[in-house]
């Protein structure tokens, strides 16, 4: 088995970018969802209520991130270090620092609606809950529940198998295979023998660095929306909920929390416990 793919998604929700090396820190990918789109209440924005977001791409620079999109100027943002206090309703956070009005109105009339950017400053500040397979001090970026995202190429295979059966049982036309961008994973496996093997996985060795499995990951509509197009529809929630659907929700990959700093790179050896 060996890594594929490897993206990192710097803002929160928005467009991932394809990497062919990542460090690992305690809390994630260097530069993985450290920033987030934070509406004027403090709820943070996610592409599932604003699909525009799909069409940003964020990439780290050394003193912060550009932010870019179709028919805009691109825009700096530093590391906003001194900025202001900014509350959020974010689980096991209560503020982000405020990137600045230069990001903020950028952001507004791409997206459409008036939002501002948020960073977190020290991923210490927010850890992984219990309930999501945390332990004491478990460090957490921005990410829903857990620092990394895996998938394995079988797994989607099988799905899109799935898929093409459900497609054709109610008469409906072929369609394009899912891509695995829906499912915005950190690190992709091929070569795993049999699908959905990761849901057995308690350790994961990625070249040198060393990940426990704290659970599988719950999907959202947020895999219904087409990455490039984004195009609205039923898939994979419904073939999921067919095939892998308990405790109220349908699954598609695991979480990962580092044991270990290191280095990952596309084509490293994948070894699992």
């Amino acid at each position: 088995m060996q890594v594929s793919e490897l993206y990192v998604y710097p803002v929160k929700s928005t467009r991932g970018t394809a990497v062919a090396v990542a460090e690992v820190e305690p809390w994630g990918l260097r530069g993985d969802r450290r920033w987030l789109v934070v509406l004027p209440g403090g709820e943070f924005l996610t592409a599932r209520e604003n699909d525009r977001m799909l069409t940003v791409t964020a990439t780290e620079t050394p003193d912060g991130l550009t932010l870019a999109a179709p028919g805009r100027p691109t825009v700096r943002v530093p590391y906003p270090v001194g900025g202001a206090a900014v509350a959020v309703a974010v689980t096991r956070l209560d503020t982000v620092r405020a990137a600045g009005p230069v990001a903020d109105d950028w952001l507004t009339a791409v997206l459409g609606e008036p939002v501002r950017l948020g960073w977190l400053d020290d991923p210490r500040r927010r850890t992984v809950s219990a309930e999501h397979g945390g332990e004491p001090g478990d460090p957490l970026n921005l990410s829903d529940a857990g620092p990394l995202l895996l998938a394995t190429t079988a797994s989607l295979d099988r799905l899109n198998h799935w898929v093409s059966e459900t497609r054709a049982e109610r008469g409906e036309p072929a369609g394009d295979p899912l891509d695995m961008r829906r499912f915005r994973p950190n690190v992709v496996v091929d070569g795993v023998a049999e699908p959905f093997a990761e849901d057995t996985w308690t350790s994961v060795r990625i070249g040198d660095v060393d990940f426990r499995v704290s659970e599988l990951c719950d999907r959202c509509v947020l895999t219904t929306i087409d990455p490039d197009t984004r195009a609205h529809g039923h898939e994979p929630i419904r073939t999921l909920a067919r095939h892998r659907r308990w405790d109220r929700h349908v699954w598609f990959g695991v979480r990962l929390v580092p044991r270990s700093p290191g280095t990952l790179r596309r084509g490293a050896p994948v070894v699992v416990g």
